[in-house]
Order: C-alpha cells, then structure tokens, then sequence
C-alpha cells in the first residue's frame, strides 16, 4: 500500500493561505487609511472651527518640546539668526531684510546683488518661520544688539515677514506712548513686500510650503528629523488667517509716526493691451461711455481680487500708510527670477528707489 495513504497528500493542501493572509493585509491597510483620513478630517473640522483653542494647543506642544529637548529645538543652530550678508558702504543705510511662511532662503537671491551693487550693508533675519508670529518678532528683538545702535536701520519684509516687522517696531523698538522694551538701532523705515495686512487664505496650505523648506541647500541649512518642529507647529498660520487673534490686535495698535512705511504688491493680471483696445472698440461701436467705464473697472478689480495669487490687494492695503506700489508679477517672481534669463523682477526697481529716499532723508536729518 502507499505510504500516502492515511495521510494527505502535499499536492491537495490549501494553496489559498496566502491569497487569504494577502487579503487581510489589504483589508487592514485600507482600514488603516480609512482610520487616518478620518483622524486628519476630524482634526481639520475641528481647528476649522476653534483656531483659538488649535493655536493654544500648538504653543503648548511646542513649549512642551522646548522643555523636553532645550538643545536640539534650540534656533540657535547656524541658520537662524541676524547675518551680515556684505559689507556695502560704510556711510550707506544697513538693510535688514526679513523672510516669509517656510522660505528655504534663495527669495532674496536676484535683491542682494541689487542692494550690494548700491552700496546699502545688507543682514538677513533668518527665524522659526512656523512658530506664532509674536514669537518670531520677540526672537528679532534678542538678536537686535547685533546692529550697530548709532546707525539707523531699514526693515525690508516679503509675505509674512512684513508682519513679523511691523509686530517687532510696534510692540518691541517703537511702540507709541510707552518705552521700548528693547533699545539699540534705530528703525529708519518699513518696507513690506507682499504683505498679507489682513490675511491670507493661503496659509491654510501651509504644510506643502513646509515640505519645500525642510530639505538642505547650499546656504548652509541641513536636514534633521528636528528641523520641522524646530521651525514651529504652525502657530503661525494660524496667525495669518482673516480675522485672526494676532491681525487684530496687530491691525489695532497704533504705528510710530517716526517710522515711514512703504508698501508693495504685485498683480497677477497687468495691462493687457488687446484687452484694452477691444475695451475701446466695442465702446465706441455702441456709443457708449458707461460700458467702457463699466468694462475697465470689471478688469481692474480683477487684478485687485487676484492681487499676487497668494496676497489680495485689499490685505496688502493699510490705513496708515501711503498706498501700495504696484508692479505686475506674482508673489514670489516680484522679487525672484524664475529661470536665470528672466529679466530682472518687477519689484527690486522700487524697492531701491524707497530706501535712497530713506537713505537720503537720513543724511539731510545729520546735517541739520
């Protein structure tokens, strides 16, 4: 008899084991996806409608961290901080110039050059761009002895940094009625670029914006597993949505009339002149002034909705200030070429023309 028989045979045993075990995976994967996207949709409902509450809790994991890892959350690593970018003109107005929401540190590429051509000594302030925006101005005014207090200094802001700048010479160098908590240089002007005075829907997308600032580059910012909490837990875009605790109370404080303050935006939609022109011919086909006055203010307020893609023209706009400049460009390109041949950005043309006036208003102010 077979030595099989009573026994089964290996060539009949169920070869649907694995098929099953491969089935249970996927199952628990896709319950596993379903458990996450439901986690991330709650929370998101949740801060969507409590961003006080969601602020708090940000500050207090990121205090929390702080205590828990006082050396590796530390700024105090190479990158962040106050750095001289150039020596420039000895008797030439210092310029500190001032980043946005997750900036890797290349925006001020084609402006440095620029400011340098000119003669102005240029200093970068590089901070935690994603901690709350108070934050960001109070670690400004720690690094403030770093400037020289017998020159004047101008504070040149792109996006979210204008913010950190006006928050720092309101509450810290200037403040109007009260003394300064910190002494030093200083502010011979305010210069913000891009600026979202009231707001930015935008921010809501910030966790795309931080992938592109977690990586190395060559100006001397490295990966680590900490550099993202190091940067903040997104207090900060928290700060720059409409309405916000922190635009409220900053939009609210009064600014020092010792300070001239400049504004420039820019306008995704600039003067097209076929538009223009077919403006013009269908208004003088049907005889009518309205229409043309009707047709040029929808194009207008176009451009003023769209403002840079990322900041509104009625954000950039305050009421203590001269009314913007406006160039054609978008948020970052104002200041940024895209591709090396690009002619050079629309904004840098008027942003050395602010600061020779304010560099000129200086010198006939030592003369006096």
């Amino acid at each position: 008899p077979s030595p099989l028989i009573g026994m089964e045979d290996p060539r009949h045993l169920d070869s649907t084991g694995p098929a099953r075990r491969r089935v249970r995976l996927r199952r628990a994967a896709v319950l596993g996806l379903a458990l996450l996207v439901a986690v991330v949709a709650g929370w998101t409902w949740w801060a969507e409608g409590h961003p006080r509450d969601e602020r708090r809790l940000r500050v207090l994991v990121h205090d929390q961290l702080d205590a828990w890892f006082p050396e590796q959350m530390a700024p105090d690593d190479g990158w962040h901080g106050l750095h001289r970018r150039n020596a420039g003109n000895a008797t030439a107005l210092p310029v500190v110039l001032i980043h946005g929401l997750d900036e890797p540190g290349i925006i001020w590429d084609d402006l440095i050059p620029a400011l340098d051509s000119a003669g102005f000594e240029v200093w970068e302030f590089r901070y935690p761009n994603d901690q709350g925006l108070d934050r960001s101005a109070a670690y400004l005014a720690e690094q403030w002895p770093a400037m020289d207090a017998a020159r004047p200094v101008a504070l040149v802001g792109h996006s979210m940094g204008g913010l950190v700048i006006r928050e720092f010479v309101s509450r810290w160098r200037h403040p109007v009625d009260q003394p300064a908590p910190v002494e030093g240089a200083p502010v011979a002007g305010a210069l913000l670029v891009a600026t979202p005075n009231h707001g930015s829907e935008w921010a809501r997308l910030r966790i795309w914006l931080e992938l592109r600032d977690l990586f190395p580059n060559d100006r001397g910012k490295r990966f680590s597993l900490f550099a993202a909490l190091r940067d903040g837990t997104g207090e900060a875009k928290i700060d720059l949505r409409p309405q916000s605790d922190f635009l409220r109370a900053l939009n609210a404080r009064p600014w020092p009339e010792s300070v001239p303050i400049a504004l420039i935006g820019a306008r995704l939609l600039g003067p097209a002149d076929t538009f223009i022109e077919g403006i013009e011919e269908a208004s003088a086909e049907v005889g009518s002034p309205e229409l043309r006055a009707e047709l040029r203010a929808w194009w207008s307020s176009l451009g003023d909705e769209v403002g840079d893609g990322v900041v509104t023209l009625e954000s950039l706009a305050l009421s203590d200030a001269p009314p913007p400049i406006i160039v054609d460009g978008a948020h970052r390109t104002m200041l940024r070429r895209l591709l090396p041949g690009d002619p050079e950005p629309p904004a840098i043309a008027p942003i050395l023309a602010v600061l020779r006036g304010w560099d000129a208003a200086r010198e006939a102010a030592a003369t006096r």
